[in-house]
């Protein structure tokens, strides 16, 4: 199979002397990053309200980020391949749309219900994120100097932080708080149906809203689709992307995509019932969720600062020692009791702040006009949202919340050894 490859005419200079249509440009792809990343933070409040509702251990109600994060795992490639044969501005126009489309899809599963539906939804809503995803991270990429890729992607990220933060206290308002006094385990048959019914709508209404909003994004994404001038390149076979994982340095960082979204997933995840202990905050589930922004906040004053750090030192080197502090963080926070072990925890997300773009841009150095395949095989690597949860969850069903934090422990001590490989720049520009 093959598609058109294609090429983004971008300005010289930096952010700072680009043209105004670039500038806007910009803003729309920021939008895009607040959007995807707020609603992917809202997994961390959906996962204890449906754990409660449908009595489910960690394992199980770890499959809401295997579901979700399955998808780009399936769809990166052929989103990439879109991209190439659309371009960008429709490619994002269809992400937004699949993205309404799951949201919608909350109404059947909570009229019926049923767990199985829950997660349907989220793997239709997650197929529109990966979209969106494999169109944004190489185009804010494109929109300036190559030398400053990665300050730049890292402060994109930064609305995608602003999302993260604001989703999750709203969100704990809206689902958490209705959390119900009764006892789901003590009701079954016709009672129970319309028990989770009812429990649930108050996620319909909220996904609802998101519908709305993320339909009228669409609408503005599709009238601006002629803004960004692209031009056809020569028709690539699909599985040709792979080939880049003959990169060293590009298969590595492949790896610690997974590796970081895993460790992070996981411990998100886990956030809400890990302050609810009583040996940590011992404090109820809206509460708890409340917390949360807390881990993402600083992952979004993380990047605001981040940016303007990765252009003083090598990047490779500040991916390293951030590393090692997570690594350190957890340690702690297994190891103490109370507030201190809680807030050890939350504050993680500071550090893990320019992880992402940071693997990213250094993954992606030199790939040149092959920028979107390799996008979407990293963006592949993303599945490791829907696996490292899941193992993490196990360890917790068998072990304990504490002791299962040595899962991404062991997944930051691979993003420390990149680090450390990748300190260097590439001299030799890798060839299309």
């Amino acid at each position: 199979m093959a598609f058109d490859t294609g090429t983004l005419t971008k300005p010289q200079g930096d952010v700072a002397d680009m043209a105004p249509s670039t500038g806007h440009l910009q803003a729309f792809v920021f939008a895009l990053f607040f959007a995807f990343g707020g609603i992917t933070s809202l997994n961390d409040v959906l996962i204890p309200k449906l754990k409660a509702l449908f009595t489910l251990s960690y394992g199980e109600v770890m499959l809401v980020q295997s579901a979700f994060f399955a998808a780009y795992f399936i769809v990166s490639i052929p989103a990439a391949a879109m991209v190439r044969r659309i371009g960008y501005m429709r490619s994002a126009s269809v992400g937004l749309l699949t993205m309404t489309a799951g949201c919608l899809l909350f109404v059947p599963a909570s009229s019926k219900g049923i767990f199985a539906l829950f997660l349907f939804a989220l793997f239709v809503l997650a197929v529109g994120i990966t979209t969106v995803q494999v169109v944004a991270n190489p185009l804010i990429s494109m929109l300036g100097r190559a030398a400053t890729a990665s300050s730049r992607l890292t402060f994109a990220q930064a609305f995608n932080s602003l999302g993260t933060t604001i989703f999750p206290y709203v969100g704990s308002m809206l689902i958490l708080g209705s959390l119900a006094t009764v006892d789901p385990a003590k009701l079954s048959g016709e009672a129970l149906d319309r028990f989770r019914g009812v429990e649930t709508q108050v996620i319909v209404h909220t996904y609802l809203g998101l519908a709305i909003a993320l339909s009228v994004l669409a609408a503005v994404v599709w009238l601006r689709r002629k803004a960004l001038v692209e031009t056809p390149a020569t028709a690539t076979p699909i599985l040709r992307a792979f080939n880049l994982l003959t990169q060293p340095r590009f298969a590595f960082g492949t790896l610690c995509i997974f590796l970081y979204v895993g460790g992070e997933v996981a411990i998100g995840s886990l956030i809400v019932n890990y302050l609810m202990q009583s040996s940590v905050f011992g404090v109820a589930a809206e509460e708890a969720g409340k917390h949360v922004p807390f881990y993402w906040g600083g992952a979004m004053v993380g990047r605001f600062i981040g940016a303007y750090v990765l252009r003083l030192f090598a990047p490779g080197k500040v991916l390293a020692c951030v590393a090692a502090v997570v690594i350190a963080l957890l340690t702690f926070s297994a190891l103490a009791s109370g507030p201190a072990s809680g807030w050890a925890l939350l504050s993680i997300g500071l550090f893990n702040s320019i992880m992402f773009p940071t693997i990213f841009t250094l993954a992606s150095e030199g790939l040149g006009t092959r920028a979107a395949e390799g996008s979407g095989v990293i963006c592949m690597a993303i599945v490791g949202g829907a696996i490292v949860p899941l193992v993490t969850g196990t360890a917790a069903d068998l072990w304990g919340l504490k002791l299962a934090l040595a899962v991404p422990a062991l997944c930051y001590f691979g993003i420390l050894a990149f680090g450390v490989f990748a300190r260097r720049p590439l001299v030799t520009r890798q060839g299309d």
